[in-house]
């Protein structure tokens, strides 16, 4: 049974004021809000901190078996969040118990081996091509023409892509993201990519992370590894774009940071850290399903209720937030990459990291004297309770030449 006070998960709030939502939902609410998703489908989204730590850390009683879901038979086709949620997918978000544990450690292994090296190499180099494009201008969007760019160049490289193929995933998966009527095509697209690239690795290993994927003894099928690099794509692109576009708003608004416009470069670290904490990329994730009737947060969770986790909610619960600046200072106790067992993978963590901060390095590098365009209250944010990022970052610049 729904609750008669539980919260619609969307309207502008969440592109304008989160923060105080959250807030307001904690002081109203407590830890653990009931919400309604799209069509009143009921769910519960976890605020709390400690109350998030349970659910992420007890993967037999929240499971990520998403069979579990109570609602099924009230979710009509076509439901917009079928995407996130998914049914009978057979990628990596959705099996659980020791193939879980199978299939993470083949993509973390891939993954950790990445020659850091080449990993930043590879970062500047596409990050210097894109602030080629711009930098005779005098101003540029970093979001469109920059951020959004980024990071799947960077990953397509590291998975065994040749350089040329590039702009095409950029465009595939970039209209994924905007979830009109390019979706179906980006999807097609990147599916494709992928299956053609691992077979193609199937015949010609190389030093790459599909051909270490495929060299697990796991015995994994070429789809389930088709369906985890598409589910590695899209979980390192759009957040580690918003992670550099947030940072990159943060250190042009906040008066802390202009010494890293000027040559310094030991805030960029501790601005990066501090949007993870106060506006990190990933706000909410679906889910976790209850494998039987317990209570959490003192709410009574029923067999196959939905539980999001609510990542943005519980880094500022104020159970733990008792020093904000203690906690932002290099702390990286949050929740942004999650935790427990269906956590985003330390090496990939890394990954991310290497790409956000190499880009925000170049632009600080080669556009100096770089600034806002437009008045900071003028930046939006994209209206969804799930990913928050800008929707245009303009900037202006002296033009300087391509390199």
């Amino acid at each position: 049974m729904t609750p008669s006070d539980a919260v619609p998960l969307g309207g502008p709030r969440f592109q304008t004021e989160p923060a105080r939502l959250y807030r307001e939902m904690r002081r109203d609410h407590g830890a653990v809000v009931p919400v309604l998703l799209d069509g009143d489908i009921p769910a519960w989204l976890v605020l709390g901190y400690r109350e998030l730590h349970q659910v992420t850390g007890d993967p037999v009683l929240f499971s990520r078996d998403s069979d579990l879901w109570n609602q099924w038979e009230n979710i009509p086709d076509g439901w917009p969040l079928l995407p996130m949620i998914g049914h009978k997918q057979p990628s990596i978000l959705y099996t659980v118990g020791e193939r879980h544990r199978q299939r993470a450690a083949m993509i973390g292994n891939a993954l950790e081996a990445v020659d850091p090296f080449e990993l930043r190499r590879h970062a500047e180099r596409f990050a210097d091509e894109l602030i080629d494009a711009l930098c005779t201008t005098g101003e540029a969007d970093l979001i469109a023409q920059y951020a959004m760019l980024l990071p799947v160049r960077v990953l397509a490289r590291l998975y065994g892509f040749p350089d040329e193929d590039g702009p095409g995933l950029v465009t595939a998966l970039n209209d994924m993201i905007d979830g009109r009527e390019r979706a179906l095509a980006g999807q097609s697209h990147l599916a494709g990519s992928m299956a053609r690239l691992i077979a193609d690795r199937r015949g010609e290993p190389a030093d790459d992370v599909v051909s270490r994927m495929l060299a697990d003894d796991s015995g994994f099928t070429d789809d389930e590894i088709t369906q985890d690099l598409m589910v590695m794509t899209a979980a390192g692109h759009q957040p580690t774009a918003d992670w550099i576009g947030n940072s990159l708003r943060l250190m042009l608004t906040d008066d802390r940071f202009a010494a890293s416009l000027f040559g310094g470069r030991h805030s960029v670290a501790e601005a990066m850290n501090e949007v993870l904490w106060e506006d990190t990329p990933t706000q909410n994730v679906a889910g976790r399903w209850a494998t039987r009737d317990t209570h959490l947060g003192g709410r009574p969770v029923r067999a196959g209720d939905l539980l999001l986790l609510g990542l943005q909610g519980a880094n500022s619960d104020p159970q733990v937030r008792t020093d904000a600046s203690e906690l932002t200072g290099g702390n990286s106790a949050h929740f942004s990459f999650g935790h427990g067992e269906h956590s985003c993978p330390f090496p990939a963590q890394e990954i991310a990291e290497v790409i956000a901060r190499t880009g925000i390095e170049v632009v600080l590098d080669r556009l100096p004297d770089i600034d806002l365009a437009v008045p900071a209250e003028a930046l939006a944010r994209r209206p969804s309770p799930w990913l928050r990022g800008l929707t245009r970052l303009p900037v202006r610049f002296t033009p300087v030449p391509a390199r």
